[in-house]
């Protein structure tokens, strides 16, 4: 893999029209989105979306998402735009949903993951969508980290998985959401959430009644599962520590950690608990939004505090709870302890 002095600079009108002169000319370049920050590579390349899978060390098989800024821009991506879709567009763009249609010759394989399917957002990012427009064609961007991390939410966060690796990270601030976009597909007259993200199922049922939970969404699949959303079947956003989820009320959660943890082993709360333990404790938010917002920070964090093993109280597997539930679920390889 070739090797870059990696650049950082701040989101302004010149760097944006570096980052598109880049992934015009056929590099990769770290992005900010609302959701996490991205790793933008021009979309109908196949050489691109080779890079991008070489920098993150991502299995090929695991699709990148295309970003556009118009939805104009998705009929020639696909072949068929379905009505729930275009009313799911016109809902939530720009905005952290990404929709599984069926792609158009226009996206090589390598995007694609090898399906016939593409993911499709437009971010609301306002400069992820100026990189997009001066690099003059749709942009894939999967995490910008290295596969199998937490995700990044600052280019701080970019720089530590990516130096050396692409040649420009575009700082524009902290992801306000904090986790990826969520992932839908259609099925006749319903919708079927792959990965939950912002965009909540019960959101999603002012399109459509018929709204379908993926069994991947909370559920181990086999390595050999075919899957049309990212984050669906490998282990992701995992710090070195060892996590497991203990799900159950506060007070079950002290008894469990006083008669089972060591006194080195981290406590994973909620902002306002109040705990009587000698471990150390480290917090992810108050509620569900928040906790989005900070988990990946957080998973991040207890790697810079040297800790070997988490206990982490379970979110609410409810709106965008069922989010962060998912993304810590595969940050624990689905190890819970329901007490």
């Amino acid at each position: 893999m070739k090797k870059y002095e990696t650049k950082v600079l701040k989101a302004s009108e010149e760097s944006v029209k570096l980052a598109g002169e880049l992934i015009r000319s056929g590099e990769i370049v770290g992005i900010p989105t609302e959701t996490v920050y991205g790793l933008g590579g021009n979309a109908l390349e196949s050489t691109s979306s080779k890079k991008i899978f070489e920098a993150k060390g991502r299995p090929s098989d695991n699709p990148l998402i295309v970003h556009i800024t118009e939805i104009d821009e998705v009929t020639p991506l696909v072949r068929d735009f379905p009505y729930l879709a275009k009313k799911c567009a016109e809902k939530f763009w720009p905005g952290p949903l990404t929709m599984v249609l069926p792609k158009s010759d226009l996206i090589p394989l390598e995007t694609s993951g090898g399906l016939d399917t593409v993911g499709i957002r437009m971010p609301s990012d306002s400069t992820a969508r100026a990189i997009i427009k001066a690099a003059g064609v749709p942009v894939a961007a999967p995490s910008a980290n290295l596969s199998g991390s937490p995700s990044p939410t600052e280019a701080v966060h970019v720089f530590n998985d990516m130096n050396g690796r692409i040649p420009l990270i575009i700082d524009g601030n902290n992801s306000a959401v904090g986790v990826e976009s969520t992932v839908i597909s259609f099925e006749n007259n319903a919708i079927r959430v792959l990965r939950p993200g912002f965009v909540s199922p019960e959101d999603l049922t002012e399109i459509t009644p018929n709204v379908i939970i993926d069994d991947g969404v909370i559920n181990m699949l086999s390595k050999d599962a075919v899957v049309k959303s990212p984050g669906m079947k490998y282990k992701h956003y995992s710090p070195d520590a060892d996590i497991v989820i203990i799900d159950g009320a506060l007070d079950k959660y002290i008894e469990y950690i006083k008669n089972n943890a060591s006194e080195s082993d981290c406590c994973m709360v909620f902002d306002g608990d109040e705990l009587d333990v000698k471990n150390p404790i480290i917090t992810y938010g108050r509620d569900s939004e928040e906790q989005a917002a900070l988990l990946f920070s957080t998973l991040r964090k207890l790697d810079f505090m040297g800790i070997k093993k988490v206990y982490a109280r379970c979110p609410s597997k409810d709106g965008v709870g069922l989010a962060v539930y998912n993304r810590l679920l595969r940050a624990a390889g689905f190890k819970v302890i329901r007490v």
